[in-house]
């Protein structure tokens, strides 16, 4: 743990210095942990409240942390838990339609700045599981590494490892259908 994380834990700690130290926390993760939020959920206005719900329940759960792992970790468990019943709760109201169409709803976004082929890796991505799709975000677009994400997640690295691996090979079954789709169209 660093000496900044340390120092940020003690005074969130004591109620006189926890809003200012809970706003550092803010400043300091809040693009990260948006960015992790948005390659589960895909859309920024769905990043949006989950990133503002995150920061909502960490708040409120200040008490109860601990201190034992690094406030990142802490606070990417909310978010990607906070991303998965937003994609639970999602998919509730959405008809299978709707969900084939995530490259369009994906370039419709006005804050979505990647081109057709990131919009198909995004679909692909969007057809996995929600534990192989988030595993394969922190690694692939986060580069994390298996014991960081083991910490988060709270699985082990061998079954990250095997997710991963999956997850991979879906996405290039998937891109590799589409092309197939195309070539067979023209």
């Amino acid at each position: 743990m660093t000496s900044e994380d340390s120092d940020l834990i003690a005074q969130l700690s004591e109620q006189s210095t926890r809003r200012e130290a809970f706003a550092t926390v803010v400043r300091l993760y809040g693009e990260r942990i948006y960015w992790q939020i948005r390659r589960i959920v895909l859309t920024h206005d769905d990043a949006d409240d989950v990133l503002q719900n995150t920061f909502m329940k960490a708040w409120s759960a200040l008490d109860s942390f601990k201190g034992t792992s690094q406030i990142s970790t802490w606070l990417y468990r909310i978010a990607i838990n906070e991303a998965l019943d937003h994609m639970r709760r999602s998919r509730k109201n959405i008809s299978t339609d709707a969900e084939n169409s995530v490259a369009n709803r994906l370039i419709a976004d006005d804050y979505f700045n990647g081109d057709a082929a990131e919009a198909l890796l995004q679909e692909a991505v969007a057809t996995l599981p929600d534990v192989q799709r988030t595993v394969f975000t922190m690694r692939y677009y986060d580069e994390m590494k298996y014991s960081d994400i083991s910490d988060i997640l709270g699985t082990s690295e061998g079954a990250l490892k095997a997710s991963y691996h999956i997850a991979v090979k879906k996405i290039s079954q998937y891109v590799l259908n589409y092309r197939n789709n195309l070539s067979s169209k023209n």
